[in-house]
């Protein structure tokens, strides 16, 4: 008796999927647990494999659809007998194959999800791995293409006012440029046109629906961590040998937990006319990666030491950054943190990660002379400072309890108050 395949959850907060590429024919045969089809989603790209070992007799759906969880995605007999092969990989020829050879090159998922984010025809790369695998340089090489096309004239044409912003907390706004037009685009010589990538796209509606949605403020922290400093210096090599990367990112994150912990509506989620106090603190920690950023989730974050949270970030950022995320890696963040890096410069607001009512931006961190009390005396000392700032959703959040929340972290940091 055949068996139907169907659309898993992939996340706790994914209802659908779009079908990015079926990874098998009708008639093909197929093992256990061999990918069947990639689903594309909000929050990642995921393979869908195969619960019994058969041939595939029908294809529901095609690449390209949006299916909702639980429909149909195609139907394997356990007893059918194959009438196709398999696709074959692709060659290490420079001369393409015919496309239904080359509709499923020898590439990794991480490979073919990035060959999809730049819009690369995997059937026309020359892959340069072992045994004709296509690599991530190839694609990325494969995307520089040729010389960057020239833009094409464009009519000059009045835009239409912007659509009403998507439901989704209790004061989605309507927005009206009213009689405000920005001027047409007109080509130049050297201009280069690139379009969004579907990653980019997403980014792009996001923080659109953020800024519309939620009245942002931002308040701001000059942060001593002398203490912090000398504290992750103490550990830092052992932790090493663990294979844990003891950042500063590490401690904020610890003092966040504590701070959200104290300060319950910074983890909240705007209702409909109401607010929810959410009682886990699942921390999404921002990572840039070759194809955009993304914020994957440190879940119960408020029941790890500064250890394991250094631990699970470096973990979740590797992840991301070899496009190994699952969808449940990016789902229930209750608050997010933002850490630019070394090169992030002196400090910046950031747009909320919606549906989160805050989100934190770390700034840069840089020797700076400070006053500090010695013996009942001031004097100056060079300390290692950070600049902070919070982003809050000006609907539930009012300034004293940022303010209050913003200083908790920065009085935690100060003072190295911190199990290791």
């Amino acid at each position: 008796m055949a068996i139907t395949v169907t659309m898993p959850a992939l996340g706790e907060s994914v209802t659908e999927g779009e079908i990015g590429e079926w990874l098998v024919k009708e008639g093909q045969r197929v093992e256990r647990d061999q990918p069947l089809v990639s689903i594309l989603t909000d929050k990642a790209d995921t393979e869908i494999p195969s619960p019994e070992g058969g041939v595939v007799t029908n294809l529901r759906v095609q690449a390209g659809d949006t299916v909702a969880v639980g429909a149909a995605l195609c139907d394997i007999d356990p007893a059918g007998q194959a009438t196709v092969s398999a696709p074959a990989a692709a060659p290490a020829a420079s001369e393409p194959e015919p496309a239904e050879a080359a509709a499923a090159p020898a590439a990794p998922p991480s490979v073919r999800k990035l060959a999809r984010e730049h819009d690369v025809d995997l059937g026309q790369v020359r892959g340069t791995g072992e045994g004709g695998r296509i690599t991530r340089d190839d694609v990325l090489k494969a995307a520089e293409g040729p010389a960057p096309r020239a833009p094409e004239p464009r009519p000059a044409v009045t835009p239409p006012p912007r659509p009403a912003a998507p439901a989704g907390g209790a004061t989605a706004m309507k927005f009206d440029s009213g009689a405000f037009r920005v001027p047409p685009y007109q080509p130049k010589p050297g201009d280069e046109v690139i379009p969004f990538s579907r990653r980019r796209r997403i980014i792009a509606d996001h923080m659109v629906y953020s800024k519309l949605t939620s009245p942002h403020v931002v308040t701001f922290a000059e942060t001593d961590i002398h203490r912090t400093s000398l504290l992750r210096d103490q550990h830092k090599n052992a932790a090493k040998k663990e294979g844990i990367n003891l950042t500063f990112l590490a401690f904020v994150a610890a003092a966040t937990c504590r701070a959200l912990r104290e300060h319950r509506v910074m983890n909240s989620r705007v209702l409909d006319g109401e607010f929810a106090l959410i009682k886990e603190i699942n921390l999404g920690i921002a990572v840039e990666t070759e194809e955009g950023l993304v914020v994957p989730v440190i879940r119960h974050a408020d029941e790890l030491s500064v250890r394991g949270l250094a631990r699970a970030i470096g973990d979740l950022a590797e992840k991301a950054r070899t496009g190994n995320l699952v969808p449940d890696d990016l789902a229930g963040k209750t608050f997010t943190i933002s850490n630019p890096g070394r090169k992030g410069n002196l400090v910046g607001g950031a747009i909320i990660s919606q549906p989160n009512v805050g989100i934190l931006r770390m700034g840069e961190i840089k020797k700076r002379v400070v006053v500090v009390e010695h013996e009942g005396a001031d004097t100056m000392a060079i300390h290692p400072v950070m600049f902070m700032a919070l982003s809050y959703d000006h609907r539930v959040v009012d300034g004293v309890v940022a303010n209050s929340f913003l200083y908790r972290i920065h009085e935690l940091l100060e003072a190295g108050d911190f199990a290791i």
